[in-house]
Parts: structure tokens; C-alpha cells; sequence
């Protein structure tokens, strides 16, 4: 059986070195299915809805079975772990390059802020990374490094 939560250092999609992973493979079929069924509950209508490769699959094809057909209703994009939203950004770029139209996100889990049109199911709190030592201690000559004098 795999963890759904680990603690291990690892390197995220987007180049992030990590010390925790969710590692979304330790959800059965039926676990999914409640997922999707959670997120349709929750949404606007869409047309259709459409995974980002791999960690989006089989959600994608899930929630496509709630979708309207409709081509009013936006086209939903959506994956499993949220680290940096870039994944969820570029997909939705290209995707509008080749197929305009209106565009909503779902994920499960989203590590940071989501950008304004992705919506996450379970969001972990996030603050800005904050400096690994206090600003007192970056003083170089006078200057420190985030660029302020001191008198």
C-alpha cells in the first residue's frame, strides 16, 4: 500500500526541491470517482473537461462524464497537485491557442495560490517564502541584499 502523504525530499514538475509529496497514485478507482463526483458538486457547468498528462488523467476522464456538451459552458482543465500553477498556465495557453473558448481549473490538492481561474478542492495554507535569515543579517558594507542602505 502507498502513502497518500510522505515525507521525502524530492524534486517537484516545476524544479522545486521538496521535503513532502503527495503522491496521488494511493487513490483506488472508487476514491477517484468520489473525487470527481466532489468537484461536479462544486462546479459551473462545463463542456467538457480534459487531464493534464499524467496526474490529470484519469480525473479528466472522470469529470468528463459530468460534462454538458454544451458549447456555451467553459472547457475544464484539471490535475491532481498544485505546486506552482505553471502546469495548469501552459496547458491552458496552448489549449487556447489551437481551440479558443472559455477556459475553468480544478485541482485536488494545491500546494500554493492558485491563479484566479483554477479553483482547488483541497487547499493548503501558503504564505510568500519568507528569507531564510533575518534582514539584519544580509548587511554588506551597508547595503544589504535586498538593496536597502543603511545610514
Amino acid at each position: 500500500m502507498i502513502d497518500l502523504f510522505q515525507k521525502i525530499d524530492f524534486t517537484s514538475h516545476s524544479g522545486l526541491d521538496l521535503s513532502w509529496k503527495i503522491e496521488m497514485d494511493a487513490l483506488s478507482r472508487d476514491e477517484w470517482e468520489c473525487i470527481a463526483h466532489m468537484i461536479s458538486e462544486q462546479s459551473v457547468p462545463f463542456r467538457e473537461a480534459i487531464g493534464i498528462p499524467r496526474g490529470g488523467t484519469i480525473l479528466g476522464t472522470l469529470m468528463n462524464q459530468h460534462g454538458t456538451g454544451k458549447r456555451e459552458d467553459p472547457i475544464c482543465i484539471v490535475d491532481d497537485v498544485l505546486t506552482t500553477g505553471g502546469s495548469m498556465n501552459e496547458f491552458k495557453r496552448k489549449r487556447q491557442w489551437r481551440n479558443p473558448a472559455d477556459y475553468i481549473g480544478w485541482v485536488v490538492f494545491a500546494r500554493a495560490k492558485c491563479p484566479d481561474w483554477v479553483t482547488a478542492l483541497f487547499q493548503m495554507p501558503f504564505s510568500y517564502p519568507k528569507p531564510k535569515y533575518p534582514k539584519h543579517h544580509l548587511v554588506d558594507h551597508g547595503i544589504d541584499i535586498l538593496g536597502d542602505e543603511h545610514t
